[in-house]
């Protein structure tokens, strides 16, 4: 759905969800599993969708795989009043650029960028990777903070001051003494947007940001709109709760080994009758043990995801 800049910031508020891409054991892409993942995802009052992010692993997708993901996500959020639909992009500027304007002509709402191939580049080199990205269409653009790109206050503002089209800053790395100096100098010339995990709402909801993109609502979106809620509300009673249940012992198991903040969301899917699928490398499948382990958390994940008891678990 092509909207403004300005529109699409006014939307994002509450949970935006990031759906991982399925492949299967030949590791391709298995768009029907997507659809089916997507359109239970929507079953539930999001207020965007990511296509093709970091839980979505977009650094293993071809071009055309990435313009086949982000086509059956705008079907199916277009098929459910239009909502929001955020593409992921990066790599390089030609290449992130080409990314984003496919992404736009197939009804992208959004464009989400992430840091480029070459880690500690500097400032100006950075800065001019990002406006190729902004002007690369006249969608939203998205900046995604993560992994060794952890920029200063100041080069925030010098990238929002150059880049028209940046409406959202999504912070990736949960430092919340930097982002709260960033909000600081920036103001609100940005939408700030929880990024770095579900088990960060309670930190980024007491310095006011009131969205978050959640790789929960794979499983649960109903868990991840509760958080959102008791955020809003302040119930540090009720955030706790959850994150005692669920979403810490989630996040405990995605944070032993690299790459398993993707593999356990998947698996856990896998377990609970969702298209979960299959990673590609560099990512690595969890070992037998640790399936297992997570395995013995599925009845506590069905009460919130909504799967009978009775349903057939497991199935590989």
């Amino acid at each position: 759905m092509a909207i403004s800049p300005d529109r699409l910031r006014d939307a994002l508020t509450g949970v935006i969800g990031f759906p991982v891409t399925p492949f299967r054991i030949d590791l391709s892409v298995d768009l029907e599993a997507l659809r089916r993942n997507v359109r239970a995802m929507l079953e539930h009052p999001l207020a965007a969708i990511v296509a093709a992010g970091g839980t979505g692993e977009l650094y293993s997708l071809t071009p055309t795989e990435h313009l086949d993901v982000v086509r059956v996500v705008v079907e199916e959020a277009g098929a459910r009043g239009n909502l929001p639909v955020i593409a992921g992009t990066g790599f390089n500027s030609s290449l992130g650029a080409e990314l984003a304007r496919q992404a736009a002509a197939a009804g992208a709402s959004g464009i989400l960028a992430f840091p480029p191939y070459y880690p500690g580049a500097e400032e100006d080199g950075l800065l001019t990777y990002y406006a190729a990205l902004g002007e690369a269409t006249g969608l939203g653009l998205f900046i995604y903070s993560r992994d060794w790109f952890h920029p200063s206050a100041a080069m925030v503002e010098r990238i929002a001051s150059a880049v028209p089209t940046l409406i959202a800053w999504k912070d990736g790395q949960g430092d919340i003494r930097r982002l709260q100096m960033i909000k600081e100098r920036v103001g609100d010339r940005l939408c700030w947007i929880g990024g770095a995990g579900d088990d960060m709402v309670p930190a980024y909801y007491a310095i006011g940001i009131r969205a978050f993109t959640s790789s929960i609502a794979n499983v649960s979106p109903q868990l991840a709109l509760d958080l959102h809620d008791a955020g809003t509300r302040g119930d540090s009673a009720a955030l706790q709760r959850m994150m005692t249940d669920y979403v810490v012992p989630l996040y405990a198991m995605r944070a032993r080994r690299k790459g398993h903040e993707v593999t356990v969301m998947k698996e856990l899917m896998t377990l609970l009758g969702l298209a979960g699928g299959a990673v590609r490398p560099p990512l690595v499948p969890l070992r037998p043990e640790e399936i297992e382990q997570l395995r013995a958390s599925v009845p506590m994940w069905q009460k919130v995801a909504g799967v009978p008891k009775t349903m057939k678990t497991g199935v590989r």
